[in-house]
């Protein structure tokens, strides 16, 4: 089980050279987890697109399924820091599963964090144990990168908000037991959007078919279809018109556990690598003893430790509320995801044509990671953030 490793860290005091005791137990449990679960299964479920949902409870009894979850609700109270070491372990046996189980935190923290007692009691234990499991709700068809100009509607009516609209691209979708969704209740804009819990069995939801996808087979993907959808009103997350707020601070963590899960992909690639390199001879030596490939080992090892220092200093001002904290999970990641897929296509290269085999494991990850740097805000839109925010402190 995942255990508390001490207190939360501050900008002052968090040193990202030191991990604890605790959190380096903690990576070696996900890392064995994927090792022994996921990895054996991965390129048969991205062959077969079977979602594992059997493999996600053993995860969700080791306490994965609600990481940073309060323990008064069965959680694991982790920080966002601890959460990182996890899901780049994880992605080490299988990205698209640990990014399905990073979806699914998401979603849960932003019940967790927001919502009333009554709903925390009420859903939280069933998805901490991955009893039930769940979905985020914001792209649309015609609102992706412009989240704030979604359409989908939600109209008070009585002790009911009925909800009208589709949402694009959803993780889970049809599998997932609960879906957290951001509808537009007011004006339009960011200030005119509320979140709310839509529970499968609800009438008026229904799901597309599963989507055709490059790589993340091994998860679901489908629209979410609302028509003349009935919600019960204290299934409303927060106040009326803060559901934007909600939706961006869960994106927040989401895009840590995404840079996490480029990174422990990327890492898989480039130990596979490592290992073919030091068996294979060509021109009567083994590929490891030529200094050009060295030197493309050496500079994949290095973006991928300037890319994880760069995400725990994010996770560490993330967990201590700090103001750069959406800027540094931007930034973070951005560069993680477009480094952990650009070591992930160098391994593929250094194969040759075995790299292009599934047999050998790296062209899943590669195209498993790809989408990284597409979903949770594009890269462009985080460049976006990071620019928003240089000229924001240049001219107060």
């Amino acid at each position: 089980m995942l255990e508390k490793t001490g207190t939360t860290p501050t900008p002052d005091t968090f040193s990202p050279f030191a991990l604890s005791e605790e959190q380096l137990a903690l990576s070696e449990l996900a890392r064995a987890f994927a090792r022994d679960e996921l990895s054996p299964h991965a390129v048969e479920w991205d062959e077969t697109k079977h979602f594992p949902v059997d493999v996600l409870r053993k995860a969700a009894a080791l306490g994965m399924g609600g990481i940073t979850i309060g323990e008064d609700v069965g959680g694991s109270g982790l920080s966002r820091l601890d959460a990182a070491l996890i899901f780049e372990a994880l992605a080490t046996g299988c990205p698209s599963i640990a990014a399905y189980l990073s979806i699914h935190n998401m979603a849960a923290g932003m019940i967790d964090r927001f919502g009333s007692s009554a709903q925390r009691g009420r859903f939280l234990p069933r998805l901490v144990s991955m009893e039930h499991l769940a979905s985020y709700c914001l792209t649309e068809p015609g609102a992706g990168s412009d989240a704030a100009a979604l359409r989908t509607r939600a109209r008070l009516d009585g002790d009911h908000y009925v909800l009208d609209g589709v949402k694009q691209f959803i993780s889970g979708a049809g599998a997932s037991d609960i879906y957290v969704v951001m509808a537009r209740t007011g004006a339009e804009g960011s200030s005119g959007i509320s979140t709310f819990v839509v529970e499968k069995d609800t009438a008026g939801l229904s799901f597309g078919a599963n989507e055709r996808k490059m790589g993340w087979n091994a998860q679901p993907t489908r629209q979410v279809i609302f028509e003349n959808c009935r919600v019960r009103a204290e299934n409303r997350l927060g106040e009326e018109s803060i559901g934007f707020k909600i939706a961006m601070a869960g994106l927040d963590g989401g895009r840590l556990n995404i840079a996490a899960c480029s990174i422990g992909g990327a890492q898989a690639a480039l130990e596979k690598a490592l290992a073919y390199m030091g068996e294979r001879k060509a021109f009567g030596r083994r590929l490891q003893e030529y200094q050009a490939l060295q030197f493309r080992l050496a500079d994949m090892a290095t973006d991928l430790e300037a890319a994880r220092s760069f995400l725990w200093r994010a996770a560490a001002a993330l967990d201590a509320r700090s103001v750069e904290g959406t800027r540094l999970c931007a930034m973070a990641k951005r560069f993680a995801t477009d480094a952990g897929f650009k070591v992930a296509n160098e391994a593929l290269q250094l194969l040759g044509g075995y790299g292009y085999l599934s047999d050998y494991g790296i062209e899943k990850i590669v195209r498993d990671l790809r989408v990284h740097q597409i979903l949770e805000g594009t890269n462009e839109i985080m460049r976006l953030i990071v620019a928003r925010g240089l000229v924001a402190q240049k001219d107060p």
